[in-house]
């Protein structure tokens, strides 16, 4: 624990029970003092009047100072609820389950095909240990005449304020009529924002981008203009609607334009791809360079604190940002400081995805084999379904196995620790093996050709939330 900053101290009440639930003491700088303090006791006779002796000690204090104490670990939490693996029986007697739940040895079969009661314990305890002040307010009195706005009744709980609308027009597959130009509120609000010459010019650029491409991805647009991400949020709505469901999901489309008519939108179809790793695909998710952001195994318990690094300035560091020559102190030219790297919509032979999810519009597969698979009924397209669009049944399962089994080899060439060709005497197939032994500086110069750009998310995830 000493070891590691981010970590708390643990005290187990009960070491040998492992549903113990621990206390955690927080770690905290200190400039004190170790005293080491001898108590010695010497025992003195003393005579008195009736030649009886008794025995007086005699008591001395040695004190010595040891050392300086740098770091101390303070239990300031409240101890959680503890969980006893114990059951009820009919008559109300408690009986403990440690026995028969404990695997102590190893184990014959009868031991796991015994009756027993249910018994499931917490996945999970109490993720705070120290209480929290919620600081109810009182209502607010406002003048006579006040009347409060309107708020969905999304609103009402767990938000501070309702959520500024971006005033985007929302149309799901089903919807028979599409929208042939924007809310009134969003031309308002864009024109309040277009303030200077820059905003015209980036409205002209999205306008051209959707004459020659009528559907967009979000991040698309961001690779092909340098335009602030808030800005961006008030003028897609300007100029486009968004799709709520079906095979344009997540996309934008330009206003009057209905891809569910037009076969020839095929094209600009989505494509949820998801990078896919395991041991039956030869690599563990720990394993592949294409590292994930957030994951399920970077749950935060109560164990564990997280503080932000600081980052000490060296006078190296101090050199390389004064310098006129130094790449990583310059600043990116306003034609491209919002502009994000093209892989984040454009899926290329012999290069692995920015993130594990991608959104893919099936134009931007940079892949023969892959457009073959999009074209096979081209010309002969007859009905727009809302799984896939106009493409034949099951054209994205064959797209996404093609497209795994071109990372897969993406990664044996890149990283051949983590697969040994092993052939087999009897059926000749090649076996995966998985080997830990890698380096962790191998590993990190190899994440920096998959590093994203700087300004993009993990993954292309639908803005809904940001237009409501």
């Amino acid at each position: 624990i000493y070891a590691d900053p981010a970590k708390r101290l643990e005290l187990y009440f009960r070491p040998k029970d492992p549903y113990c639930h621990p206390v955690c003491a927080n770690r905290f700088p200190t400039s004190t003092m170790l005293l080491k303090v001898k108590r010695r006791t010497k025992k003195k006779k003393k005579k008195q009047l009736d030649t009886e002796e008794q025995i007086q000690p005699e008591v001395e204090f040695e004190m010595e100072i040891l050392g300086t104490v740098t770091t101390v670990y303070k239990f300031q939490g409240m101890s959680d609820f503890q969980y006893l693996a114990m059951h009820s029986g009919p008559d109300g007697k408690q009986t403990s389950m440690y026995d028969k739940v404990l695997m102590l040895k190893p184990e014959k079969e009868e031991f796991f095909n015994r009756e027993l009661p249910l018994y499931i314990p917490p996945p999970i305890f109490s993720r705070l240990d120290t209480p929290v002040d919620y600081f109810y307010r009182p209502d607010i009195q406002h003048r006579e005449g006040y009347n409060n706005p309107q708020v969905s009744g999304e609103n009402l709980i767990g938000l501070s304020r309702a959520r500024r609308p971006h005033n985007a027009i929302f149309v799901n597959f089903d919807d028979v009529e599409i929208p042939t130009k924007p809310l009134d509120a969003a031309v308002q609000t864009w024109k309040k924002v277009c303030t200077n010459p820059v905003d015209k010019q980036v409205e002209e650029e999205l306008r051209k981008l959707f004459e020659v491409r009528p559907v967009w991805s979000r991040n698309a647009v961001k690779a092909n203009i340098s335009v602030h991400p808030d800005k961006l949020k008030l003028l897609l709505p300007y100029l486009a609607y968004y799709m709520l469901t079906g095979p344009w999901r997540s996309l934008w489309v330009r206003f009057g334009y209905d891809p569910r008519k037009h076969p020839e939108a095929k094209i600009y179809q989505v494509l949820d791809f998801r990078i896919r790793c395991g041991m039956k695909y030869g690599y563990a998710p720990n394993d592949m360079p294409v590292k994930a952001k957030r994951s399920t195994y970077n749950y935060s318990l109560p164990i564990t604190v997280k503080k932000p690094v600081s980052h000490t300035v060296s006078v190296h560091d101090l050199k390389q940002g004064l310098g006129t020559s130094s790449a990583s102190g310059a600043k990116k030219p306003a034609s491209s400081r919002y502009k994000l790297k093209e892989s984040v919509y454009i899926f290329r032979e012999g290069a692995l995805p920015p993130y594990r999810q991608m959104f893919y519009q099936l134009c931007d597969l940079n892949v023969e084999s892959l457009q073959k698979i999009i074209r096979r009924n081209d010309g002969t397209e007859s009905e727009c379904t809302e799984r896939d669009g106009w493409c034949l049944p099951k054209t994205s399962d064959d797209l996404r196995d093609t497209m795994s089994l071109m990372i897969k080899q993406i990664i044996r060439s890149t990283r051949p620790a983590l697969f040994s060709n092993t052939t087999s005497s009897e059926d000749g197939k090649e076996q995966l093996a998985y080997e830990s032994g890698e380096d962790e500086d191998d590993e990190e110069e190899e994440e920096e050709d998959f590093k994203p750009s700087d300004g993009s998310e993990n993954e292309m995830e639908t803005e809904i939330l940001d237009y409501v």
